[in-house]
């Protein structure tokens, strides 16, 4: 999604669980001040928006496709998608009814937890560029078929691809798996241009015929 959106995503939604905004946010700005992802960025500048302190994050971790961890006042704590709650084996249940309605917007949703215990989520956006639908459009002009290769979530993936025109989607996809996507289409006999993230997406750009790092 990252070549279609402005790249400046902002916290829009917190979904606590037996905390205070405040305190989910303190937390996850706390872990996300060692991380260099866009998300990151927009969770620590909301931390700062409200004047919160940040607490010492120790044995900071980035987990590939899935999120952070870190230890926080003695307590090992993590923050990332729903694979990542399912590695843990904690249950999203106290939220997940309202984290798919944030997804059907468009907002990805990041969750927060101990390794025992959900904290809660939030919610980040980003917006279409103006020319997004435009480029797009006028790629299908040219009878190219557009897919959106992303890590985002199905339904958060479905919400952006509806507001750029684009019909396919392979959402869910860690960083080592896009290369296997592009070769799948490239086995079907169709040539490949990959535009992409030049570090994450550097596999998948090697394997397509045309790799655009941007």
């Amino acid at each position: 999604t990252g070549p279609l959106t402005r790249g400046k995503p902002s916290v829009t939604d917190s979904l606590p669980v037996n905390l205070s905004e405040n305190d989910l946010l303190r937390l996850s700005a706390s872990l996300d001040a060692h991380s260099e992802h866009p998300l990151a960025e927009a969770i620590v500048q909301a931390a700062k928006n409200r004047s919160l302190s940040f607490a010492p994050c120790n044995d900071f971790d980035s987990i590939t496709g899935q999120g952070v961890k870190g230890r926080i006042e003695n307590q090992l704590h993590f923050l990332g998608n729903r694979r990542l709650m399912g590695t843990l084996g904690i249950s999203i249940e106290p939220v997940s009814n309202k984290a798919e309605a944030l997804e059907s917007q468009g907002k990805t949703v990041v969750f927060v937890s101990t390794d025992t215990t959900l904290l809660g989520a939030i919610a980040i956006a980003d917006t279409i560029k103006d020319n997004s639908s435009h480029a797009i459009n006028d790629l299908k002009a040219r009878d190219m078929d557009i897919y959106m290769l992303t890590g985002d979530n199905e339904k958060t993936a479905q919400a952006i691809a509806n507001q750029c025109g684009i019909q396919h989607v392979f959402a869910n996809v860690l960083p080592s798996e896009k290369a296997d996507k592009v070769k799948s289409l490239q086995t079907k006999g169709l040539k490949v241009a990959m535009v992409g993230d030049g570090i994450n997406d550097a596999p998948a750009l090697a394997q397509a015929n045309v790799g655009i790092a941007m």
